[in-house]
């Protein structure tokens, strides 16, 4: 009966698939809760370890090189859709789920750990006695990933059942409109492979062979450049695809607003300071480096308090409903369908009190070595960990952004008061805070994450511990591989000195770490301004995070961020007729998956090659580098525009 009730099946998304129900009404899944369907199979477990392998790898790079991860749930989910049809496999839907639940967890741990843990390396420069192992950054990974996603369990209900409709979920919408529309049998998976196949060759040229620019600025023109060095103002733009693709995903808003963050800290705040005496002699990007960012750093820890403070009645509804569940009064805790079965809440406090166990064992003989410092530290963790839990998952529900990276300078903030209070500092205390910062900042990407995983599954019809018991070993497998290619990177590149790893975020957790632990003076005026901007941002309605974002992150990563996001308003504007917008929009977002993913894995490539000790340097002038840089760049936009206008009604 059950299998030819799955024959039947219309795959579809329900008509109120993204409305809020009317009374009484119930939203009904593709894959029907009465019915069991393939979700667990050796295929969809193996081909999602190997995506989590492989996304782990490119995400690494391209957060190490650029200071952006690109969420990888859409590109996982497209090649599991042209895998599952190219195999001619039925019922394919809840598989592809699975794989794009365990692969996403790539995306997740990476920007948990490369965030924070790079910092060590950075500091490990100044203070030789910091120590820095793959097991630390593996534990360290891997504890946090495990934390959030025990940590949102108890909320699932909340966020993707009890407010159905209220939140726009861009992501999981992108995601499940991909493996709803592959098993419809369209063909998916093409523009990415082409736009992958582009964008890898182009970022692999770029990063091996130098043949153009990989930044643009007008210090390459004799008259700007002079003009910076008196007024202080320059303007830069990284030439590379995966930046490009990322800004049209982001879309022209958010690029719009990160973009005006940096032009308000590099043209306004940056000239002002060196009108300054004392830094008329020094260059632009030194006063944006040691001086300007710190009021971004203010701005972003003081939008995760904000965050708190506005997820604060979501804190509260969920822990009920979480509570009521364990002591079995919830309504229909007995006779649960299929589709909204959790992990046992029983079986989910173990779990919880035991990776804290391991947590506390880890913390107390890897990381610190003192028993009253180490309760401080689990403590600090705990809390702040769990609080923060609810803020990821709002601004993924809203916005698809995580600011896991405020959320986490506001706990190293923290801690480090804590532990300097305490008497754990100077390099140990660096090793203990960046450790400590990389378990919470994990958790908080990893909330983010599950709250995208479950709402596909939701929508599709998944069943949820299914999805949540498996996202465990995907974690597993990520932070194992994150920590390898994080080494790696380190050797091939470094992360000071000449041509070093940007790693924007991990630089500031650096920045404020150091003073705190080393009695250094720290800058608190520059981060009481920034606050300051963040809450008249929040008055204003302008999301204060992204501002604050765009304020630290170098302007060459941000202005391709804004080139990307115009395109996508240009493509999808167009035409008179909406439905052609929206197919030239998603065809567009197909194609930057496909620079992202194409690009961050050659450049992965590139790495290993120059780690096995190929060198290469370009003949060319650095003029006619630039040049080369203007025409070709010019030309991956004309691209993607061109591409995405021919996208019809149908596509």
């Amino acid at each position: 009966m059950q299998d030819e009730e799955k024959e039947k099946l219309s795959v579809n998304l329900p008509e109120n698939a993204f409305r809020e129900l009317k009374d009484g009404e119930k939203y009904e899944p593709i894959l029907r809760p009465e019915c069991q369907y393939p979700e667990v199979t050796p295929y969809s477990v193996s081909m999602g370890l190997i995506m989590a392998v492989i996304f782990s790898a490119a995400a690494a790079y391209l957060g190490l090189k650029v200071g952006q991860v690109f969420e990888a749930a859409i590109p996982i989910a497209i090649i599991a859709v042209g895998l599952s049809s190219a195999m001619k496999r039925k019922n394919a839907l809840g598989e592809n789920v699975i794989v794009q639940s365990i692969g996403a967890s790539s995306g997740i741990v990476v920007a948990g750990a490369i965030f924070t843990l790079p910092a060590l390396y950075i500091l490990k420069a100044k203070y030789p006695e910091i120590a820095v192992s793959f097991l630390e950054i593996f534990l360290s990974s891997l504890l946090g990933g495990v934390l959030g996603i025990l940590f949102f369990i108890p909320f699932r209900k909340y966020f993707v059942s009890d407010m159905h409709g209220k939140f726009p979920f861009p992501e999981a919408t992108a995601t499940t409109q991909v493996l709803v529309s592959g098993e419809k049998g369209g063909d998916q998976a093409k523009p990415l492979i082409i736009a992958g196949i582009i964008g890898g060759l182009y970022d692999f040229v770029l990063s091996t062979f130098s043949w153009w620019s990989e930044t643009l600025s007008t210090r390459a023109i004799p008259a700007l450049s002079a003009l910076a060095d008196k007024t202080k103002m320059v303007f830069g733009i990284n030439t590379g695809s995966a930046v490009l693709g990322l800004g049209f995903i982001v879309g022209l808003k958010y690029s719009f607003i990160i973009f005006a963050g940096s032009a308000f800290i590099w043209w306004v705040i940056v000239p002002i300071m060196g009108m300054s005496p004392d830094m008329a002699a020094i260059a632009p990007e030194d006063i944006f480096k040691n001086y300007a960012r710190y009021i971004g750093i203010g701005g972003i820890a003081m939008s995760g308090v904000i965050g708190i403070i506005k997820s604060w009645g979501i804190i509260k509804n969920a822990v009920g409903l979480a509570g009521k569940e364990i002591g079995g009064k919830g309504a229909d805790v007995k006779n649960v369908v299929r589709t909204q079965k959790d992990i046992s809440m029983k079986v989910l406090a173990f779990s919880v009190i035991a990776a804290l166990v391991v947590v506390f064992v880890f913390f107390y003989f890897g990381v610190i070595q003192n028993l009253m410092q180490t309760i401080v530290a689990f403590v600090v963790v705990t809390i702040i960990a769990f609080l923060f839990t609810t803020v990821a998952a709002n601004a993924i529900a809203i916005v698809g952004t995580n600011p896991v990276s405020g959320m986490t300078l506001m706990t190293l903030i923290i801690a480090s008061g804590v532990f300097v209070a305490i008497g754990l500092k100077g390099a140990s205390g660096i090793v203990a805070s960046m450790v400590i910062g990389g378990v919470v900042c994990t958790a908080l990407s990893m909330a983010g994450g599950m709250v995208t995983d479950m709402k596909i599954g939701y929508w599709i019809g998944n069943t949820p511990a299914k999805q949540q018991t498996w996202k465990f070993v995907g974690t597993l497998v990520s932070a194992a591989t994150v920590g390898g290619v994080m080494l790696v990177m380190n050797k091939v590149y470094g992360f000071v000195g000449e041509n070093a790893l940007v790693a924007p975020q991990a630089n500031a957790m650096a920045a404020v770490i150091d003073p705190l632990m080393m009695g250094g003076e720290t800058p608190w005026m520059l981060y009481i301004v920034g606050a300051i901007f963040a809450v008249l941002l929040n008055w204003l309605g302008v999301p204060a995070l992204a501002f604050s974002l765009g304020m630290f992150i170098p302007m060459s990563l941000n202005a391709p961020l804004l080139v990307g996001g115009a395109i996508n308003w240009f493509v999808s504007s167009r035409s008179k007729n909406k439905d052609v917008n929206e197919a030239r929009r998603d065809r567009g977002t197909l194609l930057a998956s496909g620079f992202i993913a194409g690009g961050a894995l050659m450049g992965v490539v590139s790495a290993g090659m120059r780690f096995a000790g190929f060198e290469y340097t370009s003949p060319l002038s650095e003029d006619m580098m630039n040049g080369i840089a203007v025409v070709v760049y010019a030309a991956l936009c004309i691209y993607l525009i061109t591409a995405c206008i021919k996208a019809k009604r149908d596509a």
